[in-house]
């Protein structure tokens, strides 16, 4: 399982850094690294706000885009039988195989939401 954050409406990712005992997190999305460590929860929000605000100040004195911007194009690798599978299935459902892919990610995301 992921554990995510939300703080001022951006997703951080939270991990446990057992080397120094500390929650890390990192801000997913950005054209850049912004992260942040703390003891608590509460601590992870305020460091977070912080970092976040630092990061976004950055970006606009520099004249920088702070978003990651993305093609809607994937490429991936998958084994004979699955790309077979894959086909079948899409004909069978009358879509193409974006299409079962694209109500794949759908799944996954209302999942994860």
């Amino acid at each position: 399982m992921i554990n995510t954050l939300q703080i001022d409406g951006h997703t951080a990712v939270i991990a446990f850094d057992s080397e120094i005992e500390m929650f890390r997190g990192e801000f997913v999305g950005l054209n850049g690294g912004a992260d942040f460590y703390a003891y608590s929860v509460e601590e992870l929000k305020k460091e977070g706000a912080t970092s976040l605000a630092i990061f976004l100040d950055e970006c606009r004195h520099d004249g920088i885009e702070p978003y990651k911007s993305y093609s809607g194009k994937v490429t991936t690798r998958l084994t004979p039988e699955r790309h077979a599978a894959l086909a079948v299935t899409a004909q069978a459902n009358g879509v193409s195989i974006n299409e079962l892919l694209n109500e794949g990610v759908d799944l996954v995301i209302e999942r994860h939401s």
